[in-house]
C-alpha cells in the first residue's frame, strides 16, 4: 500500500512538472535568459563596440560614482514617484466613484470608458500632449486666442511637470483598475457597521474602506512607478531631449556609442534601484497584504 501511494505520488508529480514546463521553459527564455545576458555585458570589458572577456566591475564604479549618472538616476526617481503620487490620487476617487456610486448594471461601461486610451498607440497619446502642451500648441493657441496670454508660454513643455502629466494620463487607467477591483471586494455590511455605531462617512472611510482597499493601492503603486522610470519615449518627446531619464542614457550607451557593458551596468543598477524601493515599500504596506477577515 505504501508503495502504492509513493508511485501514485511521483507520479502526480511528474505529471505536475510536465504542466508547468512549458511555461517554465517560457520564463528561461524570454525573461532570465536576456536577464543573465544583461548581468553578464555589464560584468565585460568594453566600449565603442569592442568588448573584451575580461570580468571587471569597473563599469558599475564608473555608473554609482559619476555624478551625470547619479543626478539621472535620481532625476527618474523623482518624475517616477511625482507620476506615481498623481495617478494613484486621481485614480483613487475614479474607482471609489464606479465602485460606490455607479449602479452596478453600469460600471461595465464605465470600465469600458476608463479602458478607451488603450486603443490608441502609446506614441501617439504622447504626441498628443506634445501638440497640447507645445509652444504653439492646444493651450497656447487657446490662451492667445482669448487674449489671457500675449505670447505663449514657455514653462507648460520641456519641463518635469509637463513629463508627470503625460506619464500620469498614461498610466491612469493602470492604477484604476486594480483600486477598482479592491474596492468591489470590501463588504458594504461593514461600512454600514461603521455607521450604524456613530461613524461618520469620513471617519467610516479612513478606518474601513481605505484600510480594505489598500492591496488594490499598493498594487496600482507598484504597476505605475516600475514602468515609469524606465521610460524614455516621453522624457525624449515632451522633455524634448534636455531632461533624460535613466533609460534614455542606457539608449545613448547601448545604441549609439555602442558600449554595451556600461549601458548594461546602467540597467542593472536601475533595476536593483527598483527592485529595492518596491520591496521596502511592500514591507512597509505587508500588513494590508494579508488575508482580509
Amino acid at each position: 500500500m505504501a508503495k502504492s501511494n509513493s508511485v501514485l505520488g511521483r507520479s502526480e508529480a511528474r505529471s505536475g512538472l510536465l504542466m508547468i514546463s512549458p511555461t517554465a521553459v517560457y520564463a528561461v527564455l524570454l525573461l532570465a535568459a536576456p536577464l543573465g545576458t544583461v548581468v553578464l555585458y555589464s560584468l565585460l570589458t568594453g566600449g565603442r563596440g569592442v568588448i573584451t572577456w575580461d570580468f571587471t566591475l569597473a563599469n558599475y564604479i564608473e555608473v554609482w560614482s559619476g555624478p551625470v549618472y547619479r543626478a539621472i538616476m535620481l532625476r527618474s526617481l523623482i518624475v517616477a514617484l511625482s507620476v506615481t503620487v498623481v495617478t494613484v490620487v486621481i485614480a483613487y476617487p475614479i474607482a471609489y466613484f464606479v465602485s460606490f456610486h455607479v449602479h452596478p448594471s453600469k460600471k461595465s461601461l464605465w470600465l469600458f470608458l476608463i479602458t478607451i486610451p488603450f486603443w490608441t498607440s502609446y506614441l501617439i497619446r504622447v504626441f498628443l500632449w506634445k501638440v497640447i502642451l507645445g509652444y504653439n500648441g492646444v493651450i497656447n493657441s487657446g490662451l492667445m486666442g482669448l487674449g489671457i496670454t500675449d505670447e505663449p508660454l514657455t514653462w507648460i513643455n520641456y519641463n518635469v511637470g509637463a513629463l508627470v502629466v503625460t506619464l500620469a494620463h498614461a498610466y491612469a487607467p493602470f492604477a484604476i483598475l486594480p483600486v477598482f477591483v479592491a474596492l468591489e471586494k470590501i463588504d458594504r455590511s461593514l461600512l454600514e457597521a461603521g455607521q450604524d455605531l456613530g461613524e461618520s462617512r469620513l471617519r467610516t472611510f479612513w478606518r474601513v474602506t481605505l484600510p480594505l482597499s489598500m492591496g488594490g493601492v499598493i498594487a496600482a503603486v507598484l504597476i505605475v512607478f516600475i514602468p515609469t522610470i524606465g521610460d524614455y519615449v516621453t522624457p525624449d518627446l515632451i522633455g524634448g531631449g534636455k531632461l533624460p531619464m535613466i533609460a534614455n542614457m542606457m539608449e545613448v550607451q547601448m545604441l549609439k556609442i555602442n558600449n554595451k557593458p556600461l549601458g548594461s551596468a546602467i540597467a542593472v543598477s536601475a533595476m536593483l534601484i527598483v527592485a529595492l524601493i518596491s520591496v521596502a515599500f511592500v514591507m512597509v504596506n505587508r500588513r494590508f497584504l494579508g488575508p482580509q477577515k
